[in-house]
């Protein structure tokens, strides 16, 4: 397992456009997926210990920020062939019994991944109303063990985001499982 971290937030990008299945039987698109305050684009994994250790924190992290507005969706580009915990009937059980409140689609041509510049799991954008990245890094201090009580960087970064249209300028990185890329991609 590699582990990674995230670039520094290029502030202004402009989120690209998807259109992804998901697990709830729907697609699910960047337009259907922000709120009116703004997005995060989450890439994740079901196998990715770092995404194990965090993943009840996400959970409850985008059900408050829906309540300011801002939509979630969380995007799974992993190689499945290789990763069989993160193939489709996996996610679909995972979003399940999770109760996910935000959209898991599959990338399974990775077209999604690579134009996001995504590089672990864990790997959250965070964007305003206009769709301009806000945001680009971690949940909290948890890497691969849970940290009960480390603070709140995502979701102070997105409740920021939802009030002001802006993010912190100063964001710790992301750190997680190289996101795991087919042969030739």
């Amino acid at each position: 397992m590699v582990s990674l971290t995230t670039p520094i937030c290029d502030f202004g990008w402009q989120a690209r456009a998807f259109d992804l299945p998901g697990t709830d039987g729907m697609r699910h698109t960047l337009a259907s997926a922000r709120g009116p305050n703004g997005l995060l684009v989450m890439f994740i994994c079901n196998h990715c210990p770092y995404v194990k250790a965090v993943l009840d924190r996400i959970i409850r992290d985008c059900r408050e920020l829906k309540n300011h507005g801002i939509g979630a969706i969380a995007i799974m580009s992993n190689d499945a062939t290789e990763y069989p915990e993160d193939s489709w009937d996996n996610m679909v059980a995972i979003a399940r019994r999770m109760d996910f409140p935000f959209p898991y689609v599959l990338d399974e041509t990775q077209a999604v991944a690579k134009p996001y510049g995504a590089v672990c799991t864990p790997d959250f954008f965070g964007f305003n109303a206009q769709l301009e990245l806000q945001y680009r890094g971690r949940l909290d201090a948890s890497r691969k063990e849970s940290v009960a009580t480390a603070r709140r960087d995502l979701f102070e970064a997105m409740l920021q985001v939802a009030q002001t249209g802006e993010g912190p300028r100063e964001q710790i990185p992301s750190m997680g499982c190289s996101i795991k890329w087919k042969e030739g991609a």
